[in-house]
């Protein structure tokens, strides 16, 4: 399972390494969400904004700055929820920092690119193809 948490939780469901399903929920849904799927995710892979040392805080006026640093503060508070229920739930967890370096997610891929890479033509939105992308190269894998 990937999981692109924020404001808008992407989620990527994998089997066997197949794209089965994407989604999006609340970010106050992944306990219940994690709870519920806890014996059949194998892994949950998401993006942690925590293994990061750039907030993107250069530019903007200083309300446009504070704004920013408290959206990384919620979304680095919602990492830690991520961790802290996987170990509730004996699920094993992977953060991977939201860069486009190797072995992270890469960059944003519009929905043609994603198609072309994954192979899903159905509907998907930015939130949910970064979801699938922070798991790809993991997807069908056990810990």
């Amino acid at each position: 399972m990937g999981i692109d948490p924020g404001q808008h939780v992407g989620l990527a469901y994998f089997e066997d390494g197949e794209l089965l399903n994407l989604r999006e929920c609340r970010p106050e849904e992944i306990p219940d969400l994690l709870k519920e799927c806890a014996s059949s995710v194998a892994l949950v892979v998401f993006e942690d904004s925590r293994l990061t040392n750039k907030i993107w805080t250069a530019k903007g006026n200083e309300a446009q700055r504070d704004k920013m640093v408290r959206n990384v503060g919620e979304i680095d508070a919602w990492c830690k929820l991520i961790v802290g229920r996987c170990a509730m739930h004996g699920i094993p967890c992977l953060g991977r920092a939201p860069c486009a370096k190797a072995g992270n997610k890469g960059r944003k891929l519009d929905s043609d690119e994603f198609a072309a890479q994954t192979g899903w033509t159905k509907r998907s939105n930015e939130h949910q193809r970064d979801a699938a992308m922070i798991a790809w190269d993991l997807r069908g894998k056990r810990p």
